[in-house]
Parts: structure tokens; sequence; C-alpha cells
């Protein structure tokens, strides 16, 4: 098969999906050269192939699922209103590029809610208990802050003794809501270096379908899972079950899970500097189970999150009546919200109503109409949400960056600062991709400045967050 650049990109416009006879969808033929190939078509895989696009590089993105986003993913049929199953919020409005393109395609952005009320048993809390809660949780990052100065040691460790009642919603916030993880399994210097994240911006349409928007013109083959890469320090070969594609050089973006599980090999096989970098990056997990709730037999204002007093970290966040509608979600996450999530739909379901019936009154439970769940750790192509580095492992972010041949890895889980979330996703593609570039002399070689050490901040959690937040 011989393909001119113009019927590349033709073809490719139409995401390279072709149906079936019996309504199957399979994916068409690859073409069988690139300048630059793409391994997965998430955030960094969109970013990093609009830089080499922009750059008048011929590329190809291959995904292994049916649809573009990775871990941004909209719903928008469950409901009749979209809402993300993964990722929600995108952070640092001033300089985050992809604020700028969701105007620029005509999405309407919103600011997440600010704070969070706290629900002590059938009650809110009273604006003393809420002070006395922000108190505990500033309290706790400022440990973990002085901590880290000292050694990488796990979050947990560096508790306050004194947070009294609100240590279960605590661990719960900065642990497994920030991270998908307990504390106990969160490098401290890993939290510390993490950019400020408290101004949150979504889109109304959904973060996934901004994803998919950005990525809509490119060259993108659905339904085509890498199953082999050949690499050397001179060119690259892909091999899928459409055929194989060469190129010069290479950009993979699966998830940190992904690349330590051996689910596409490698010849030869990635040094084992970078595979233990990506073992102890793996995915916290972190999952939504969407109720519609019409009536709003909560009481609830537009956006509002809520959080409880907990004695434990088996616990929940509820963000409700999202853009002013009936739906809600309710997060769960750490090692509670992964052993719920293996238990399936209906057991996730089931504390979800138990949650709002302990806190609201039986009811609450009872007004429960639709509901559907997330269980990313049970997504092939995915295996979790965000990655945190492992106690003692923040450096592991840096060597998994690191060139590898003429192969180079992108994704969240290869950002020091902004790891976790779409925003270091998006940047790790476009820097990768300006590295593949440089290599193969489409961009001059220039020495990149070094970026300004990460200074620790006192952060309090203001907003829900997901699979990569």
């Amino acid at each position: 098969m011989h393909m001119t650049r113009r019927d590349f990109l033709s073809a490719s416009a139409g995401l390279a999906l072709v149906p079936a006879l019996g309504g199957r969808v399979v994916a068409a033929p690859v073409p069988r050269e690139a300048d630059i190939v793409v391994i997965g078509a998430g955030a960094a895989g969109v970013a990093a192939a609009r830089r080499i696009a922009a750059a008048n590089r011929k590329v190809i993105v291959v995904e292994a699922s049916g649809q573009i986003g990775g871990r941004c993913q909209t719903d928008a049929s469950s409901f009749g209103v979209p809402f993300d199953r993964g990722a929600r919020w995108m952070h640092n409005p001033e300089t985050n590029p992809m604020i700028r393109l969701a105007r620029a395609a005509g999405l309407e952005i919103v600011t997440a809610p600010a704070g969070q009320k706290i629900r002590i048993g059938r009650r809110y809390a009273r604006p003393g208990e809420t002070e006395e809660f922000l108190a505990a949780l500033v309290r706790t990052n400022r440990a973990i802050d002085d901590a880290s100065r000292k050694a990488d040691i796990a979050c947990a460790a560096a508790l306050p003794k004194d947070l009294g009642d609100w240590t279960g919603t605590a661990e719960f916030l900065l642990g497994a809501g920030f991270s998908g993880k307990d504390l106990k399994d969160v490098s401290a210097v890993d939290k510390v270096r993490a950019q400020d994240r408290n101004t949150a911006i979504g889109c109304r349409q959904g973060l996934g379908a901004l994803v998919a928007k950005l990525g809509e013109q490119l060259p993108v083959s659905l339904s085509t899972a890498a199953q082999r890469i050949s690499w050397s320090n001179r060119d690259v070969m892909v091999e899928t079950p459409s055929g194989k594609i060469t190129a010069r050089a290479a950009i993979i973006t699966v998830s940190s899970n992904v690349l330590a599980s051996g689910n596409i090999k490698f010849a030869p096989e990635l040094p084992k500097r970078a595979l233990d970098a990506a073992a102890k990056l793996s995915l916290g997990s972190y999952d939504r189970i969407a109720l519609q709730l019409p009536g709003n037999p909560l009481g609830l204002s537009r956006d509002d999150v809520i959080v409880e007093q907990s004695n434990s970290t088996k616990t929940a966040l509820l963000y409700g009546n999202i853009g002013g509608t009936s739906l809600c979600t309710i997060d769960i996450g750490g090692s509670f919200g992964r052993d719920l999530s293996a238990q399936g739909e209906k057991a996730m379901t089931a504390f979800a109503v138990e949650w709002l019936t302990k806190l609201y009154g039986s009811e609450a439970g009872a007004a429960v109409k639709k509901t559907s769940v997330t269980r990313w750790n049970a997504s092939p192509f995915i295996l979790g949400a965000m990655s945190a580095a492992v106690p003692g492992a923040q450096q592991s972010r840096k060597i998994l960056s690191e060139p590898i041949g003429c192969v180079y890895l992108a994704g969240e889980a290869t950002h020091e600062t902004l790891w976790g979330t779409v925003d270091g996703a998006w940047e790790s593609g476009e820097r990768a991709a300006d590295a593949a570039l440089r290599r193969i002399g489409a961009i001059r070689d220039t020495t990149p400045e070094p970026a300004p050490a990460a200074k620790p901040r006192r952060r309090t959690p203001r907003h829900p967050a997901g699979p990569m937040n």
C-alpha cells in the first residue's frame, strides 16, 4: 500500500475506522511510514501529535481503544447531559494552553466550585467546625512539607497526632482524593513538588469532549493496539494488528501501569531503570459513581461539593447538581475505592445509596434513579487513575522522561510537578514532541532552559479530583 501525504491526511481525518459486516468496527490498515509515531491518543498523545503536525512532519497516532481521550472521557449519553468519567479539571489558567484552545474551539470554560461543604452526620458543619477542619488540613500539609525536606518518607508518617475527628477526612482528601492512593503509599517529596492546583477550570461540554475535539483532525488509527515496538538509536518499528509502521522516532504515552505490565513487547527490552521507574509510579485508584437525583432531594446548590467528617478513609466526595442538572457524582479512591471497584457496579451503587442515606436520610437514597459507574482499574488500556510515586521514589519521574534510543516516553507520570493532571500530560506530550523533532532535525537543536525548582506550597484541596484530576 502506497499513500501520498495528502491521501494519508485525508484518510486519517476519518479516524481510520471502517464499518464491517454485522456492525462491527475494525481498524483500517495503517500507513507504513511516518516521521514520528505516537502511541496513545490521550492528552499527551494529542498534544504531541499536534506539535509534530504543526512542524509539518508526518505523524501517525495509534490508539488501542475505540476513542480519543485516554483518561479524559465525557459521557453525554447516559444521562442526557455531559459528565466526565475521568479527568474533570484543568489548572493554572494563566499559563495552560488547553484553556486557550478550548475557548478557540468554542467550548464553554467554567471555574470549579470554591471549597466544599462538610457533613457531620445528618447536618452541615458550623462555621467554627469548618475552620477547625481547614486548620487541620493546613497543619497536615505543613507537616508533610517539613518532613519532605529531611527524607522522602510516606506522607502518612508525617501526619500530626492531633487531628482528632478530622483524621479520616484529612487523609481521604489529601491521599485518595489527591492521588488515588492512601497517604501511606505516597511519597512526601512527590506530593510537595506537585504544583498548586487550587485554581481549577472545567469545560461545560466536558474535558473529554475537549481532548477529543483537539484530536479530531489528527491522523489517529483507533482500535489499533501497539503490540510490539522494535527500537534502536536510528529508527523504530511498531507492530499492530493492522500492519507495521516504521518511523524515525516514537513517542509512547501509555500509562505507567500499562508500560510496566508488559502488554506491549519491546525489542530490545526497555532498560530496567525505566521499567523500575514506571513500577514505582503506579496508578492510584479513583472512580466515580454517577447518580440521577430528580427534584434535588438533597437540597444542594448548583455544583456543590460535599465531604463528610469521617473516622476512616472509607468515605467519598459528592459533586452535586452538576451544571445545574439533577446529576450528581460520588467519587471514591485509594485502597477502599480499589476494593469497592473490584466488586463491580452493583456494589459501588449500593455503597453510594447507603452513603447518601447515612448523610441525608432514607428519602435521599430512595430518590436515586439512573446510575452509571467508572472502573478505571479494569480498563485494559489504562489500568488505573493517576500516577503517584511510592515513598522514596520521586526521582522516578525524571528517569521515566529520559530518552531511550529514538523512543520518548510522555504522559502525566513523566511530569515532576504537574503529575496526575491533564495539564501535566499535555505539557509532557509537547515536550516529548519537541525532543523527537530535534532528533530528526525538524527543529533547531537548542538547549532548553532548566525548569525552575519547585517550591513547597501550602495546599488546601478545593475541588474534586479524578483520574488525572
